[in-house]
């Protein structure tokens, strides 16, 4: 027997994990195994429950939106999830629906005669659990449309998405509106426990994904130090009506009751070297030492 072949070409992955804020374009939505090979460069196992997408909760459908993105001043690359339920989605007490129309724009009320009058002039219809995140993503990822139009429709076929089926998001890439945007890197802190049983500090890269930013809103975070406390007190002073888009995503991002609650930087995007901690609502600051 003789021993020969072509040299096994080693793939490393860089495992760091990144906070703060970043330019990024979209690279798959939803990739396949093989395209997890051809446009990630992945090579995922036959068997690997990456690629599935569906699953149930609660007696409902679900579907798992996978937009795979790319910082634009690196190879750096990672992903934002969206979950989405075939349910539509009310407030706790069940006395609201949340609506949606056209746009993507969304808006709570218990009857649609209650809705404002701007929110009507389109299409309106009960929204699903997981689609006011999704549809603020694709707004500022097709920041090539012209939203002002009374004929600018972004929103998908529901009954084609409980089927797995995102043919008309992935049609996108690459099309005539899309645009750069920005996103916050974040890093997700769990506790888990090991064959054992003991509890582990579990720590994994994240999006936030309740929040995205146009491109020419990222120059604000280059100039400016959002991680200043004092500052973001001075965002939330403001009505919000008179909050700039940045300062919006600032005052929705450090919101002491509602904000993000794992580890996350205004700063542009850089290693996360902090210690663990299972939830945050405190920015870590690269000078600090609280992390």
């Amino acid at each position: 027997m003789a021993i020969g072949g072509e040299k096994r070409t080693q793939q490393d992955f860089d495992n760091t994990k990144k906070v703060g804020m970043f330019s990024c374009r979209v690279l798959a939505i939803n990739p396949t195994i093989e395209q997890y090979k051809e446009l990630l460069g992945m090579e995922l196992q036959e068997d690997s429950k990456a690629a599935d997408y569906l699953g149930e909760k609660e007696g409902d459908t679900t579907l798992r939106i996978d937009v795979w993105l790319q910082d634009v001043k690196s190879d750096w690359k990672t992903k934002a999830s969206f979950f989405l339920q075939d349910k539509e989605r009310t407030n706790k007490d069940e006395t609201k629906n949340q609506w949606i129309n056209t746009s993507g724009a969304t808006s709570w009320a218990e009857n649609i005669k209650d809705l404002p009058d701007w929110f009507i002039k389109r299409d309106v219809r009960k929204a699903f659990v997981g689609e006011e995140e999704l549809y603020g993503f694709v707004q500022k990822w097709l920041g090539g449309l012209d939203y002002r139009s009374a004929e600018t429709e972004i929103l998908c076929d529901w009954k084609k998405f409980m089927k797995g089926n995102v043919k008309e998001l992935k049609e996108q890439i690459g099309g005539e509106f899309e645009t750069t945007f920005g996103a916050m890197a974040t890093v997700i802190v769990k506790e888990k426990e090991n064959d054992e049983g003991v509890l582990e500090i579990k720590e994994y890269q994240g999006i936030y994904n309740k929040g995205f930013l146009p491109e020419y809103s990222m120059k604000n975070f280059r100039v400016i130090d959002y991680n200043d406390e004092d500052i973001q007190t001075n965002i939330k002073a403001k009505a919000p009506k008179d909050r700039k888009p940045h300062e919006k995503f600032v005052a929705q991002v450090s919101d002491e009751s509602h904000g993000e609650k794992n580890i996350y930087s205004f700063s542009e995007l850089h290693d996360y070297t902090g210690e663990s901690i299972v939830s945050s609502n405190k920015v870590i600051s690269e000078s600090s030492s609280d992390y």
